[in-house]
Order: structure tokens, then C-alpha cells, then sequence
């Protein structure tokens, strides 16, 4: 008779339910005999059959997994590291479980290859400054196999690219020349606008002489209240016109006579022969004309150096000698 009541005891604790908790962002996937049975179990207290049920828990938070660095050579043939992370969750627990033997693991396989093939079919500078569209492209590729496996791809995002130190370093100079170049854009724009302000304010000046001259003072206080050893001595603008203005005609007077004195040689040039001008004598050189002395400095000299000889007046008696006889050739042939 114990041994009954012990027995049916026994049976009564083995036999009876067992009860299971499963949280608010969990399912319960129940197996019976090795076979999902039913639906998921959702939040609250689940009841299993004892021998016979097991429950496995799936998280349905979204999980967060970073992409190891992968290193790969992009279209325009520069080697770089990229790293990424993926954001998903588990939106059919039964497929999760059943469908693939390790879900996240497989996740993160899928995610490495892919972010090679986003890495070979792009180019450095959308790496860097278009990351966007590589992000949608991303998440398209890992969505195509997540879904039967019962996952949902909420987001992907591109975290970080390394480059080479030779990389940077050419990156660098290209900025510091785009930004030189700018500057000097900047600086001629400036120059520019000061430069009609000028002329603008010379056409002022240029209505009233006396600004120019209060322009010229008021540089010269400037100048002088600072302490230097410089010193200021104004020049008349007025006179440097003047000169500029005379000396214009002059240089131009002078250029045209000697453009008609180089027009006039070669002409003569032109048209005489080339035997004419082999056999054309040699010009003559015209004597010096005589020079009356005046009477009373000659007297004066005669005077003063009465024993010494006048060269010139002994030249100019020997020329008239020489004049005289060949007149009296001349006269003697043509008798």
C-alpha cells in the first residue's frame, strides 16, 4: 500500500507541466520531439510538456555587429582599409534557428564579402565624401541572403578608411595647392576693386588740385608720427607733367629727322648703280672760309706778340698763293 501511494506521487510531480518565462523582447521557438510546434511563444508564462517539449529563446533586439577592417584596392587603383558596422534583428525566430546553424556568425561573413565588393567597385573619392549611396548599396546586398534566413537588415554604415601615409601626404599637398590657388584668386579679386576705387578717387582728385595736395600733407602726418629716421621731400607731380609734356615734342621732332635722313640715303642709295658708285670720286672738302681779322684786336695782338709768327695767318697767306698761281694757269691754258 506505501509502495502505491509513492508510486502515484512520483507520478503526479513528474508528469505535471512545467512552466517557462519568456521575456518582452524574446520568442520561445518550442520543439516536441525534435519538430517546432506551432507558432513562437510570445511574452509571459509558456507551459511545456515534460520529456517531450524544449524551448530555445531568440532574441528579436537589433544587434549590433562591427565589420573587421577589410583591405582592398579600389577602382582607381589605391589600396585602402574600410571597417563598417551592421545594425539588424531577428524578425522570424523559426527561420533563425532553422534555417541557418549560427545566424550572427553568418551575418558577419557575408558583411566582410561584401564590403570587399564595395570597397573594388568604388572610388576613393566616394569612400570619402559620398558615403551615403556605398551605405544603401551595402545594405541591399546583405538584405538579399538575410531575408530567408528570417533577418531584417535595419542599417549599414561605413565607419572609418585608412589610407597610406603617401596617400595623405599627396592629399595634403592638393589641398594646400587648391587652397593657395583660392588665395591668390581672393587677393587679385581685392586688388582688382581697389584698383577702381583708385581710378575712381584719381577722377575726383583730378576735378579739385588742391585734394591731391591735402592727399600728399595728409601722408606726410602719417608718415611722421611714427618713429623712424625717414625723411619726406614732396615732389611737384605738376613738374613731372610738365617735363613729361615738353619732352615729348623733342623726341618726337628728333625721331622724324632722323627717319627722313635714313629715308633720304637710301634713296640715293637706290638710284645710283653699283658703278657709279665704285667710280664716283671722292668728295671734295671745301676750304675754310677766310677770316677778316679785326683791326683793332689785330693791332692789339701785333702789339702784344709782335716777335712771335701766327700760324694761322702763315696758312691762310700760303692757301691765297696757292689760289693765285692756279688762277694764273688757268688764264695761261685757255690763251
Amino acid at each position: 500500500m506505501d509502495i502505491g501511494i509513492a508510486a502515484f506521487v512520483l507520478a503526479l510531480l513528474v508528469g505535471r507541466p512545467r512552466f517557462r518565462v519568456v521575456r518582452q523582447f524574446e520568442r520561445g521557438v518550442v520543439f516536441r520531439w525534435g519538430r517546432v510546434l506551432g507558432k513562437p511563444r510570445e511574452a509571459g508564462i509558456t507551459a511545456l510538456v515534460p520529456f517531450s517539449d524544449k524551448m530555445i529563446r531568440v532574441n528579436t533586439q537589433i544587434v549590433t555587429m562591427p565589420v573587421p577592417a577589410q583591405e582592398g584596392i579600389t577602382r582607381d587603383n589605391v589600396t585602402v582599409r574600410v571597417d563598417a558596422v551592421v545594425y539588424f534583428r531577428v524578425i522570424d525566430p523559426v527561420k533563425a534557428l532553422v534555417e541557418v546553424q549560427d545566424y550572427q556568425f553568418a551575418i558577419g561573413q557575408v558583411a566582410q564579402t561584401s564590403l570587399r565588393s564595395i570597397i573594388g567597385k568604388s572610388e576613393l573619392d566616394d569612400l570619402l565624401t559620398n558615403r551615403e549611396p556605398l551605405n544603401q548599396g551595402l545594405a541591399l546586398m546583405l538584405d538579399s541572403p538575410a531575408i530567408g534566413w528570417g533577418i531584417h537588415i535595419d542599417r549599414v554604415e561605413i565607419k572609418d578608411v585608412a589610407l597610406p601615409e603617401s596617400m595623405k601626404r599627396t592629399m595634403a599637398r592638393q589641398a594646400e595647392a587648391d587652397r593657395e590657388r583660392r588665395a591668390r584668386i581672393i587677393t587679385a579679386d581685392g586688388e582688382l576693386q581697389a584698383s577702381k576705387k583708385l581710378a575712381q578717387a584719381a577722377d575726383v582728385m583730378s576735378d579739385s588740385p588742391a585734394a591731391l595736395q591735402l592727399r600728399l600733407l595728409q601722408t606726410m602726418v602719417e608718415v611722421a608720427s611714427e618713429k623712424s629716421s625717414t625723411v619726406i621731400l614732396p615732389f611737384p607731380v605738376e613738374l613731372l607733367r610738365f617735363l613729361e609734356h615738353s619732352s615729348i615734342p623733342h623726341a618726337e621732332s628728333a625721331a622724324a629727322a632722323r627717319g627722313a635722313a635714313r629715308r633720304a640715303g637710301r634713296q640715293t642709295l637706290d638710284d645710283a648703280e653699283p658703278e657709279e658708285l665704285l667710280a664716283a670720286p671722292a668728295p671734295e672738302i671745301a676750304p675754310p672760309p677766310k677770316v677778316e681779322p679785326v683791326p683793332e684786336l689785330a693791332a692789339a695782338h701785333d702789339g702784344q706778340n709782335a716777335a712771335l709768327p701766327d700760324p694761322i695767318d702763315e696758312e691762310l697767306a700760303k692757301e691765297e698763293r696757292r689760289k693765285a698761281e692756279a688762277d694764273t694757269d688757268v688764264q695761261a691754258k685757255g690763251a
